[in-house]
């Protein structure tokens, strides 16, 4: 079985160490690069790329907000998981719609890193209950009929079908593929053809992107 490869960017280097000791203890897990800063990541990535990048937020010389733009244009297909202190509604939201997929404080189990990986790794995007809490908490607290200047394009009315509006709640719970059609009686191919419609018809790239869109315009 094919491993799944990770780096890891963080200018802690006690925090790095703990974390290769724990990703080591997994058998399908291989740490092929670290790095203590977003430039230092993307000059050795292509030689080493991942599958999944934990990626601190505030770091010298290039912090993890430049970092995750960089590899979502260049490294469409590594996956980013946020591994940092900041717990920031604002930030949680604005990750999410970059694309990012999964948001984690540092002070999670390490039975909950492992299981981020693996979610995003299987469907784009882990949505743990801190970040389903903030999301709506923004939500809640965001002023009506305004958008952020620095949000990506999103197309701003979509018509959905009741179908795929109950994928999309379906989605934004953290449900995936098989568990949807499960839930619904419909096969995996169908559930991720309504997927698609639903990026298309949103504007979004991804599934953590179509996620955050869903909670911005009160979807969910």
């Amino acid at each position: 079985m094919r491993k799944i490869r990770l780096a890891l960017c963080d200018d802690h280097t006690l925090f790095r160490l703990g974390m290769a000791t724990i990703l080591g203890q997994i058998h399908d897990f291989e740490l092929v690069l670290e790095a203590a800063n977003g430039q230092e990541l993307i000059d050795r990535i292509a030689r080493k790329t991942p599958d999944v990048v934990l990626l601190d937020l505030r770091m010298p010389v290039m912090d993890g907000m430049a970092t995750a733009d960089y590899l979502r244009e260049k490294y469409p297909l590594v996956k980013i998981i946020i591994l940092t202190m900041q717990d920031e509604d604002r930030m949680v939201l604005h990750l999410l719609e970059k694309g990012v997929g999964g948001y984690l404080l540092k002070d999670a189990e390490a039975d909950e890193v492992e299981r981020a990986i693996r979610k995003v790794m299987d469907d784009g995007v882990y949505l743990n209950e801190f970040v389903s809490r903030a999301m709506h908490r923004r939500m809640i607290n965001k002023p009506t009929g305004l958008t952020t200047s620095t949000s990506p394009f999103y197309n701003s009315k979509v018509l959905l079908s009741e179908r795929e509006k109950e994928v999309l709640s379906l989605l934004c719970d953290g449900l995936s593929t098989n568990e949807i059609g499960e839930k619904v009686c419909l096969s995996p191919r169908t559930v991720e053809g309504h997927r698609l419609r639903i990026l298309e018809k949103t504007g979004t790239k991804n599934t953590a992107g179509m996620v955050a869109y869903a909670f911005r315009n009160n979807l969910v």
